[in-house]
């Protein structure tokens, strides 16, 4: 397949775009999913709502991959599509049917797939299609940087995920204050997990629509992981009032 670069270049202004709104949009009101879902909305399970949503994420790099012929430095782009790939196997075959969260509305859920479907499908045909590697490449340590704050991002939001996890019995709905891994230094140690995890993607792809998903992913999360924190200091008089919101010792 030829290289779309005036779509790549679209779609990656798209996101800039869209998650500056969004950041703009979040410092006025709540993203309404999870504690902020408002009662009597239509929802499905949050296991299902997960599922569905984050899917197109894996599928559509799959499917563009298996459709694509190798070419010469074919396996330093297969390997960094791997890396966004492993994300969303995780958030769709593991972290989906392990979760104990709320139901997920389904504007969110029909929200959510849209933007999974055009990232993955962004994210897969450019690095495919679009995307030069030197022989050398492996020896890159811009690109082992990257693979390193993805992997330590990783761990932290499955590790976080498993903590915030643990503080429920199945069928409740219940919050209580995490302890433990990075949530003794911030209140939304799984969004700093992701955020990390993206932000290495980006510095070992090196492109405008990587550093476009990251930038994307601070501005809708960030300003979450801050609602989440002021929840829980209004919820909980004993919380730990030296726990930043995002990140560590500084916000």
């Amino acid at each position: 397949m030829k290289c779309r670069a005036e779509a790549v270049s679209c779609l990656s202004w798209v996101l800039v775009v869209g998650g500056a709104v969004y950041l703009w949009h979040q410092t006025r009101s709540h993203t309404e999913y999870g504690r902020y879902a408002p009662p009597g909305s239509r929802c499905c399970s949050a296991r299902l709502g997960w599922f569905l949503q984050e899917v197109p994420s894996f599928l559509l790099p799959l499917l563009l991959q298996l459709l694509t012929e190798e070419p010469g430095g074919g396996s330093g782009r297969t390997l960094l599509l791997c890396t966004f790939m492993l994300h969303y196997f995780h958030r769709s075959f593991i972290y989906a049917f392990l979760t104990r969260g709320r139901p997920v509305p389904l504007i969110i859920v029909v929200s959510a797939a849209i933007f999974c479907s055009l990232n993955g499908f962004l994210q897969g045909h450019h690095l495919l299609h679009c995307t030069q590697f030197e022989h050398t490449w492996l020896t890159d340590a811009r690109l082992a940087a990257g693979f390193l704050l993805f992997a330590v991002g990783m761990s932290i939001n499955i590790h976080s995920d498993y903590i915030l996890r643990s503080l429920r019995r199945p069928g409740e709905v219940v919050y209580r204050i995490p302890y433990g891994g990075m949530f003794e230094f911030v209140s939304g140690a799984n969004f700093f997990g992701e955020i990390v995890e993206w932000c290495g993607y980006a510095v070992a792809v090196w492109s405008l629509p990587a550093f476009a998903f990251a930038f994307f992913t601070i501005c809708s999360i960030g300003p979450r992981a801050y609602q989440h924190h002021r929840d829980y200091l209004k919820k909980f008089e004993l919380y730990p009032r030296s726990r930043k919101a995002i990140i560590p010792f500084l916000l």
